[in-house]
């Protein structure tokens, strides 16, 4: 069986290696950067003392820290314009998935013109726009490792999905410490998107031995991690786990791909701006229940990955003690329902069927051990909305 695999070309891994940026640009030969940011980083410092070791190395660098938290095409053409009022060789994501993501799609379009909506898929990206370099804050999203983007239309509430190596960062650099300072529920709803990236890459339709090898690794790092970064934001060898392993996660989804649950959970943060990594969370054991009779021994290895089943365990044992303690996880981690954070009732009903045809209309469902209809990804949503 052929496939194909694509990984940054450097990647560094471990405590305080976000201070390599200079060498590494250096490396790479490049030294006007923009950094782009978000304003947290920025109001507390963290984004200034990367440009400041910059300047002393002689790099010619800025700094654009009005992303959002769900990148738009409008935010996304803010920083383009931003990018070109100076002569930046390359473009650095510097925080979670939103600021990693809107590096990409900037770095893309000051190259090859045109709006988001023009490399939507299923265009595929693969001529190279500036090089990205990524600096990731969050365990969570792997977007140090991807080659996509997600960027919402904010005229449509659609979450475009943008593909092709063109987003596949030059370089990662990958700190663990930068993310002991992460709150509870961040740290809650980036590790549930880490273990459902794993989870969809290894169970989906276009999933090989690549792919499988980082995807169960990743859940090997994350599953007992989780609840320890949750109890105790300082535990170290945890939160080194944890960002480990959502980087091995995203190396597996980019070189597989993610399934129902992604292409659930875009319309879901599109029209009611909740965090990707929780709504992939209020989606993951209901449609991982459905899922599972298309690929049973697949989701029976994910349990035995996790450690919730013992190796000597069945098929159909392993997969309902791995759906069990994804229900668990969500309790104890307090993952609300799309009803318990608070969204109108009458809407969601309102918005199921566009969201179901936005979810089908992303393609990802299509990678799904059983591929559903409408009516079944409706069902499914009904059956998330909860108490």
């Amino acid at each position: 069986m052929g496939f194909q695999a694509a990984l940054p070309r450097i990647l560094r891994v471990g405590g305080g290696v976000s201070g390599e940026l200079a060498p590494l640009l250096a490396t790479l030969g490049l030294s006007r950067p923009l950094i782009v940011t978000d304003r947290f980083l920025k109001d507390g410092g963290r984004a200034d003392a990367l440009m400041d070791e910059l300047h002393k190395a002689g790099m010619a660098a800025r700094i654009f820290a009005d992303t959002l938290p769900e990148p738009t095409a409008a935010s996304i053409e803010e920083a383009r314009a931003f990018l070109e009022e100076g002569d930046h060789d390359c473009v650095v994501g510097f925080g979670g998935g939103s600021p990693i993501d809107s590096a990409k799609a900037i770095a893309v379009l000051a190259v090859h013109g045109g709006v988001c909506r023009d490399y939507k898929v299923p265009h595929v990206q693969d001529a190279p726009g500036l090089p990205v370099i990524a600096i990731p804050t969050t365990a969570g999203t792997g977007s140090e490792a991807t080659r996509f983007t997600i960027v919402t239309d904010e005229t449509t509430d659609e979450k475009m999905l943008l593909a092709g190596l063109a987003y596949l960062p030059t370089a990662a650099l990958v700190d663990f410490e930068l993310t002991l300072t992460m709150p509870p529920r961040l740290t809650a709803d980036t590790g549930i998107d880490a273990l459902t990236h794993a989870i969809e890459a290894y169970v989906s339709r276009r999933a090989n031995p690549f792919s499988d090898s980082f995807a169960l690794s990743a859940m090997r790092a994350i599953a007992p991690h989780l609840r320890r970064v949750w109890a105790d934001p300082e535990d170290r060898p945890a939160r080194e786990a944890m960002m480990f392993g959502s980087t091995q996660a995203g190396i597996a989804f980019s070189n597989a791909s993610v399934a129902l649950i992604h292409g659930m959970s875009r319309p879901i943060g599109a029209h009611f701006h909740v965090p990707h990594g929780l709504s992939n969370a209020m989606l993951l054991p209901a449609v991982t229940a459905f899922s599972a009779p298309g690929a049973l021994r697949r989701y029976a290895d994910c349990a035995r990955a996790m450690g919730v089943a013992a190796a000597e365990e069945g098929d159909q044992g392993a997969v309902g003690k791995l759906i069990e303690d994804l229900t668990r996880i969500n309790e104890e981690l307090r993952v609300p329902t799309p009803a318990a954070y608070g969204i109108d009732a009458d809407k969601w009903d309102a918005l199921l069927p566009l969201m179901a045809e936005q979810a089908l209309a992303s393609g990802s469902p299509g990678n799904n051990p059983i591929v559903p209809d409408a009516d079944e990804i409706q069902a499914l949503y009904r059956q998330a909305w909860g108490p």
